[in-house]
């Protein structure tokens, strides 16, 4: 059995987001393959995620060489619901990452959940060499929504989105992209058509070796 992080970051509603639209295609392939993983979902834009401030860059600082116990009261609140997310992001075995593209980027409340998760000497450490992930046989997807053609590169949402992923040790399947919609709306059925046999093809790779 493996945990899957389902991790929605669009405040549109599922039946008008293409994106979801489409990781929900792709995450009822994987529970048929798969009927015995046990799915938790995440609506980011309906959680409260936290947005790193001083108080959680000298609270990490401190840890270093300190205890919980050393924390003002502010540090140690805020610590804890990092380390919250931390902890279910490193309990997890997969990742179903959906978002849409926002000015070449994508929402807010994604990279502040990634600043959440991305804790040295928890989801990565620092060597001589360079940092090193820590999540080892975890595996990933990222399912992106965008009115325009940027799967061949334009926008850095999604190298972001696989390099941070890659950077905490967590292997990434190729992303499925949902593009072109707004470019092409006589298109849009195809494009829907297209990026659905997508999902449903990658569904048989989202396993653990």
């Amino acid at each position: 059995m493996a945990k899957i992080l389902f991790i929605k970051s669009t405040p549109v509603q599922d039946e008008l987001s293409r994106s979801t639209q489409i990781a929900r295609i792709f995450l009822e392939r994987v529970m048929e393959l798969n009927p015995s993983d046990e799915v938790i979902e995440m609506d980011l834009f309906n959680m409260e995620v936290p947005f790193v401030d001083m108080d959680v860059l000298n609270a990490k600082t401190k840890l270093r060489t300190m205890t919980f116990d050393d924390l003002t009261e502010n540090e140690k609140s805020k610590i804890k619901v990092f380390d919250q997310f931390t902890q279910q992001f490193m309990n997890a075995d997969k990742y179903i990452i959906v978002s849409p593209l926002w000015n070449l980027g994508f929402p807010p409340v994604l990279k502040a959940y990634f600043d959440a998760v991305c804790w040295a000497g928890k989801t990565f450490r620092y060597t001589p060499h360079g940092a090193v992930g820590l999540l080892e046989n975890k595996l990933g997807i990222h399912i992106h929504g965008c009115g325009g053609k940027y799967s061949t590169g334009g926008a850095y949402s999604d190298p972001y989105v696989r390099g941070v992923m890659n950077f905490m040790g967590v292997e990434m399947l190729p992303t499925i992209f949902v593009e072109g919609i707004d470019e092409n709306p006589d298109q849009s059925e195809q494009i829907l058509a297209s990026a659905k046999e997508k999902a449903l093809d990658m569904a048989e790779s989202f396993k653990l070796a």
